[in-house]
């Protein structure tokens, strides 16, 4: 449980790619629900899940109504939390980067709500396709 709220500043990227700045607030006031909201401009959504993943799941899809996308790990395509840590300690805060003919090594694990160069935004349909193929796909 959190202690108090943390909060990530985050990019949103709209269709024309103009950047948005934005601050996600993680709030677990239930211990068994997380709280995330995204404050943007005079703007606030907010979600609560079982695990962040989720919320922030439910924020984008939210978002992608509004053609805008956060530039963060979480919303990447390769980028998804295995069952495991949806449900320990993690609350789905930890995700794999994933790569089409490998296992998802620790190495590749990544916070949801960080950035890096190979951020790869994708729908959450998308990203969810994504897993899917990589799950069904032969590994080394």
């Amino acid at each position: 449980m959190l202690e108090e709220e943390e909060k990530y500043l985050v990019e949103l990227r709209s269709e024309s790619g103009l950047p948005i700045n934005a601050t996600f607030t993680l709030n677990d006031v239930d211990p068994d629900s997380c709280m995330l909201t995204l404050h943007y401009d005079q703007v606030e959504i907010a979600a609560s899940a079982s695990d962040y993943f989720e919320a922030l799941c439910q924020i984008r899809e939210r978002l992608e109504e509004l053609g805008l996308r956060p530039f963060c790990y979480g919303a990447s395509l390769n980028v998804y939390p295995s069952a495991m840590g949806r449900d320990m300690g993690a609350a789905g805060r930890r995700a794999y980067k994933m790569t089409i003919g490998r296992y998802a090594r620790t190495k590749d694990l990544v916070d949801i709500f960080d950035t890096g160069p190979d951020v790869n935004l994708a729908t959450v349909a998308e990203q969810k396709a994504f897993v899917e193929k990589w799950l069904n796909t032969e590994k080394e």
